[in-house]
């Protein structure tokens, strides 16, 4: 194996896929507002990062790169750089993964909400806001 494989095989062994600084953050501004939720919900497709059964709501926590934030922009930065070929098509093959299982997530009922990891970071308040302004327009309807 060359240099530049050990070292991307080190690096993605290392990336979490639950339990993210990201997702704890979120799940913490979360229970002190009362919001109780179940996590890594394997149930449901894609398997959301936070569940709030009572609303029917399936949260994401994306990280900008694996899901592709800014996707035209980085596209360009990764066909510049080593391996675009491999990074172009796995992002882009998460990005079609996130809409097919929105779209699946819908069908069942759920209301699908996704946070940048960078949102979360700058103001996890601001994303509890963002939900319970789901749950006030879902009683809203009931």
């Amino acid at each position: 194996m060359s240099r530049d494989k050990e070292i991307v095989t080190k690096t993605m062994k290392r990336v979490k896929s639950k339990d993210t600084s990201i997702e704890i953050t979120l799940r913490k501004a979360l229970w002190e507002k009362g919001f109780r939720y179940r996590k890594n919900c394997a149930k449901l497709p894609g398997k959301p990062d936070i569940v709030i059964p009572k609303y029917k709501i399936a949260i994401f926590c994306d990280s900008e790169f694996f899901h592709g934030k800014d996707w035209d922009k980085l596209k360009l930065q990764l066909q510049r750089g080593s391996n675009p070929d491999y990074w172009i098509k796995k992002i882009e093959r998460n990005r079609q993964r996130d809409r097919e299982n929105e779209k699946k997530l819908t069908f069942l009922g759920w209301n699908v909400v996704r946070f940048w990891g960078k949102d979360i970071a700058n103001d996890a308040n601001e994303c509890v806001r963002v939900v319970e302004e789901m749950i006030f327009d879902a009683c809203m309807e009931d």
